[in-house]
């Protein structure tokens, strides 16, 4: 960072000012593990010539993006590092990526004369925006009487007609210049395949796998996989390597070696394991550090020795809750579908983590954690770790994680449900300023949610929950078109909504052999949707008998697993060798 130029920090004092001394505000969005915005801030904003201008003409803001998505999401400009151009009020006035020095002092110049010469008629167009803002919350205004019913299965079938039509029929996956594998599309579908038998959906998935695993995105010395490639061929990777996007490969690729039984797969998932385990996890706090910093030379290494001599790229030491919720569902799927405890040991210690640590009954989830508590209440984190929550209820076989996954989905309905349905992004917050003063709703972000409720309902047995998911998924039922196949989650909520999940329910002691036995029976094989949950009679007397199940039959028989589907009992069984088989029959309608 340039030593002699000071940021701020987005607070009420960089705007107050901005505003005494009649300058606009210059904000600086950043990745920790991003190079450009590295290269930005100590090679650009050390020229004397853009230190002078910034500080004599603007007041500079500095902000990570992954520690304030909220600004990311408001002012960043499709990427990192952005440029953002605010009036005194925090409203977007231009933003850009990366400048050269040269350029720079360009854009300086001209935005700061600009500033000087229209401060009225930026502020009057801004007044306007405002205005226009207000009449259209008010035509949306809160929803009254019964809702048009929107929601129908030809969602479902829409995006998938466009998860295979936009993906790449040779390297699998979608894009051409930015190659994401968008894990929510291929989860997605095997959803649809296990539904339909559709194999175009099944060869879709294999292909993605094989070839990312085969590209250079995959780092096959140490695990895990960089950010995202290049090229359409999954070659030209930039290096950066992330929690959160390494979790959720690590969960499809354990779901695809659930579904075809490759040892590749499991090999991969096994490498994701240890590289987070061996660079990101904290040790003290028993929960996975943000993000690795991109070193091209570093990745090119082939050898274990080799790296060990030049020494691995720093982690971004952030502990961040939505992503180690990411973490901890996916520890927990492999925990089962390895046959390794030591991952769901690990997940319920991260989960513990969070709820101790950064969820406030008041406040709802924190955002991160640095050695304090960060940024409450924003829904990315509210969502997922609600549904690792839920998650848990069912891998844990205890009920112990009940009682903050309610309240915790009880805060988000009170606090961040829009009148119109669905689930804003931020809290309200009057004293926000720019573009923080129009809370957002994220298509991707509500889905979680909507997902999560719904299965939380079902292990509740309480419908508030579902109707509530239900109205979620309306409130997008318009416009999820214009998204493309980045809405494979909403089409998966939608399904789940439509085809009720199989419900596992082992009535028996807490803590006994045959309980353990049906728990892994009922979590091990590929289920497209599927919800387990221990009952005890005893120690969840309540959610016992709202259940409608019969109690164990006699001393000789301490357990039994009965298989729902909505309000019907289908199936019932003692014996974990064939509580699958049986899962499997319900699943198909059988």
């Amino acid at each position: 960072m340039a030593a002699s130029l000071r940021w701020w920090d987005w607070c009420d004092e960089a705007f107050a000012e901005a505003r005494a001394r009649g300058v606009p505000v210059l904000l600086f969005v950043r990745a920790a593990w991003c190079r450009f915005s590295k290269e930005l801030d100590r090679q650009v904003f050390a020229d004397p010539r853009v230190q002078a201008l910034v500080k004599d003409r603007f007041v500079a803001i500095q902000v990570d993006k992954d520690r304030r998505p909220d600004l990311d999401a408001r002012y960043s400009k499709g990427g990192w590092p952005t440029l953002a151009w605010l009036d005194d009020t925090g409203e977007l006035l231009a933003a850009d990526t990366y400048l050269e020095a040269d350029e720079l002092v360009a854009r300086l110049q001209l935005v700061a004369d600009y500033y000087v010469k229209n401060r009225e008629l930026i502020k009057l167009r801004i007044a306007e925006l405002e205005e226009r803002q207000k009449q259209e919350d008010g035509a949306r205004g809160p929803r009254v009487g019964p809702r048009t019913p929107q929601l129908s299965l030809e969602i479902v079938e829409q995006v998938a007609r466009t998860v295979l039509e936009n993906a790449d029929p040779q390297w699998g996956g979608w894009g051409r210049e930015h190659k994401f594998p968008n894990t929510e599309a291929l989860d997605f579908a095997l959803v649809r395949w296990s539904q339909t038998g559709d194999q175009a959906m099944l060869q879709l998935v294999r292909r993605t796998l094989r070839c990312m695993q085969e590209g250079e995105i995959h780092d096959r010395v140490e695990g895990g996989f960089y950010r995202y490639a290049t090229q359409p061929d999954w070659s030209v990777p930039n290096h950066e390597k992330m929690l959160d996007s390494n979790a959720q490969r690590l969960h499809v690729y354990l779901e695809a070696h659930q579904v075809f039984g490759d040892e590749s797969y499991r090999q991969t998932a096994e490498g994701i394991l240890r590289w987070m385990y061996g660079t990101l996890l904290d040790l003290e706090h028993k929960a996975f550090k943000g993000s690795q910093d991109a070193h091209p030379a570093y990745a090119r290494l082939l050898t274990l020795e080799q790296r060990k001599a030049m020494g691995a790229p720093p982690c971004d030491p952030t502990l961040f809750a939505n992503w180690n919720a990411i973490a901890a569902s996916s520890l927990l799927k492999a925990s089962m579908v390895l046959r390794e405890p030591k991952h769901k040991e690990q997940a319920l210690a991260t989960l513990d983590f969070i709820v101790e640590e950064l969820f406030d009954e008041h406040r709802g989830v924190y955002h991160y954690w640095d050695g304090m508590y960060h940024l409450p209440g924003l829904l990315s984190d509210q969502a997922y770790v609600l549904r690792a929550l839920v998650d848990a209820l069912q891998y844990a076989g205890e009920s112990r994680y009940l009682r903050p996954a309610k309240r915790l989905a009880d805060w988000t309905i009170e606090n961040l449900q829009s009148p119109t349905g669905g689930f804003y992004d931020t809290p309200y917050d009057p004293s926000a300023y720019g573009g923080l003063r129009r809370r957002n709703r994220s298509i991707l972000e509500n889905s979680v949610m909507a997902e999560a409720l719904l299965r939380l309902a079902a292990l509740v047995r309480e419908d508030d929950y579902a109707d509530t998911a239900r109205a979620t998924l309306e409130s997008f039922a318009q416009d999820y078109k214009r998204y493309g196949h980045f809405v494979a989650g909403y089409a998966r909520a939608v399904d789940l909504l439509f085809h009720e999940p199989v419900h596992v329910t082992i009535v028996g002691p807490r803590g006994s052999e045959l309980v353990r036995q049906l728990v892994e029976a009922a979590l091990r094989p590929y289920v497209a949707s599927r919800i387990v949950q221990v009952l005890d009679p005893v120690h969840d007397k309540e959610l016992f008998e709202r259940s409608g199940l019969p109690g164990p039959r006699n001393l000789f028989e301490p357990a039994r697993a009965y298989v729902q589907r909505g309000r019907g009992s289908l199936a019932e069984t003692a014996d974990p060798n064939r509580l699958p088989a049986l899962m499997t029959r319900v699943e198909r309608g059988s």
